[in-house]
């Protein structure tokens, strides 16, 4: 169930999709390894203080960079994540604004976290403009969770419920260029899990892109599918379990 990249009116519809489920958003998905926010913050020549996570839909990955003691402004386009981003992370600066169009002064931040959303962007401009926010020095860091498909039934379930577009970046299916003004991406992955029950993992599966634009009646055949595969599971099927995940990371420093 991979987006057709040639529809630009179903991406559109998909990468705006999230804002009525923020909340579930919130709650279902899982966050970032803190092992992989830290290496791309090592990678800042001059040390990172202040960073700016992008597109930052409920503060997933913020909360992630506020407990490493950094200042965080996250900036998201969608209101409702917004909001809800607000609500969960009041003490950090949040402002609506896009990619491609950045609300920030030139230079005034060592760092560019992206989380799950780069394959949302305008590349062209939305690094112009990353690249004009950045100090000399900083580093651009996108990153995906993504099933960790070496495990079999990992591989299996992926196979029945796909996650949407992100999975092709994070699977290698995709590369990234290099920017102008940037050194070439450094790549890096991060074990992670996510401790789920079925009806936990079908919240989260429910907040993917390709579900939340699917017609009511398909939506609700596919998360039936993935209900009875879970079910007779035997590593998923018998209460708690845990979700193996990777996170890819591309680290990318600005000239």
């Amino acid at each position: 169930m991979t987006e057709p990249t040639h529809d630009p009116e179903l991406h559109s519809r998909r990468a705006s999709s999230f804002g009525e489920e923020a909340a579930a958003y919130a709650e279902h998905r899982p966050d970032y390894p803190r092992a992989a926010l830290a290496w791309g913050l090592d990678g800042v020549t001059h040390g990172a203080k202040d960073v700016l996570d992008l597109a930052a839909g409920t503060g997933k990955l913020t909360q992630g960079l506020v407990e490493l003691g950094v200042s965080v402004t996250a900036v998201e386009p969608d209101p409702g994540m917004l909001a809800e981003l607000t609500r969960l992370l009041p003490g950090v600066t949040a402002l609506e604004g896009k990619a491609e169009q950045i609300p920030l002064p030139d230079a005034s931040v060592d760092a560019v976290f992206i989380g799950q959303a780069l394959h949302w962007f305008d590349l062209e401009p939305a690094f112009a403009e990353i690249a004009r926010v950045l100090r000399p020095g900083g580093i651009v860091q996108p990153l995906w969770n993504h099933d960790d498909v070496s495990v079999p039934w990992v591989a299996e379930f992926s196979a029945t419920v796909r996650s949407g577009v992100s999975q092709t970046w994070a699977s290698g299916e995709r590369t990234l260029e290099t920017p102008p003004g940037f050194a070439p991406f450094e790549e890096n992955r991060f074990h992670h899990s996510q401790r789920r029950t079925i009806d936990s993992m079908l919240a989260t599966i429910a907040t993917h892109s390709h579900l939340l634009v699917s017609e009511p009646a398909e939506r609700d055949a596919i998360l039936a599918t993935a209900r009875e595969a879970l079910r007779a599971n035997p590593a998923t099927g018998n209460g708690e379990f845990d979700l193996p995940l990777l996170t890819t990371a591309f680290r990318a420093r600005r000239l």
